[in-house]
């Protein structure tokens, strides 16, 4: 449905050599490096911010070639704390990378973890791990990489969403509810790895639809959910909705992606590609963990600004780096 991973960074080992190196294209041939990207202050904002990703080599890029109005629009994404997705073939490497670089600046590494067996339906994102006992194996990897230092994961995109509105066949859902239990149990055997499941967002149904299933995959283990993961939906509607379900699943926490929410959803075209590449969008509040709500920990850019959701209105596929929709984004926010 999101088509929201994002083109891995190179190995997340190589991170501390090479600059915190990332995939992608659109910068320089140094990457991001000439971009002089900074950490945000962590009282307000403790996520780290990766100097060399898309964005930050976007900068660089529209720097040396003199466009300095477009590099500094781009500036407003790369110099925010965005999830970097782990990929399915390192997920040891890639995690200890990124939460090293996140320890060595004295931040919180966001992952986001998008792996799981028959993802997304068949549609732009779709693919995960081969079966059950491989993602078992990729989410072992993926605690080991963390280790003990400190990180917060957004669990699964769609996973629980796509089993409470069909998309996902009924003979999938047993094992899916137990890969996410038993992903929430490892993760949370680590010392300081916050694990937020996804939820969905306010614009797909009720949260009667979706506490159960919620319960099912193991909330109660979790620290809370996350919504409105590379969608739109304003943060209060996202707020009032998370505090619907909240209530309904031992008033556990929850935290919104803000990343691209400025303008609030889109509502012309396809409706059932509203969430795919919309025009018009904004960039939305920065990450923070200052909210509005004290149910809310967090305002997060889960989904990297900037990136495709697939191949629809002209995007290249899904995680690619598209620069003109980036530059779109960051002119239209406020």
């Amino acid at each position: 449905m999101y088509g929201s991973r994002g083109a891995a960074a190179v190995l997340g080992a190589a991170l501390l050599i090479a600059g915190c190196s990332s995939s992608g294209n659109g910068g320089d041939e140094d990457g991001g490096r000439g971009a002089k990207i900074t950490q945000q202050p962590r009282g307000t904002d403790p996520f780290w911010v990766n100097p060399d990703g898309n964005a930050a080599r976007q900068v660089a890029g529209y720097e040396k070639d003199g466009k300095k109005d477009d590099a500094e629009q781009i500036r407003k994404i790369a110099e925010q704390p965005t999830g970097e997705w782990i990929g399915p073939e390192n997920p040891e490497q890639e995690a200890q990378g990124f939460t090293e670089a996140a320890e060595k600046s004295d931040r919180t590494a966001l992952l986001v973890l998008y792996n799981i067996p028959h993802r997304d339906c068949g549609q732009y994102s779709q693919g995960g791990a081969a079966d059950g006992n491989a993602y078992r194996a990729w989410i072992d990897g993926v605690a080991k990489g963390i280790g003990d230092r400190s990180a917060m994961v957004v669990l699964e995109p769609d996973a629980i969403l796509h089993l409470v509105n069909g998309c996902t066949p009924d003979e999938f859902h047993e094992e899916r509810y137990d890969l996410l239990k038993g992903a929430i149990a490892k993760l949370k055997s680590l010392k300081n790895t916050k694990v937020y499941l996804d939820a969905g967002n306010t614009g797909w149904g009720h949260p009667d639809q979706i506490f159960q299933p919620l319960q099912w995959a193991g909330i109660d283990r979790a620290d809370g959910f996350a919504l409105n993961v590379s969608n739109f939906y304003s943060t209060q509607d996202s707020i009032a909705y998370g505090k619907r379900l909240s209530a309904k699943v031992g008033n556990k926490h929850f935290v919104i992606d803000t990343s691209r929410n400025g303008n609030g959803p889109y509502t012309g075209g396809n409706p059932d590609e509203r969430w795919c590449n919309p025009p018009g969008r904004a960039l939305g509040e920065a990450p923070t963990t200052r909210t509005a709500d004290p149910l809310v920990d967090a305002y997060l850019w889960v989904k990297r600004p900037g990136e495709s959701d697939g191949t629809c209105k002209g995007g290249p596929k899904a995680g690619q780096w598209w620069p003109a929709y980036a530059l779109k984004l960051a002119k239209a926010s406020r």
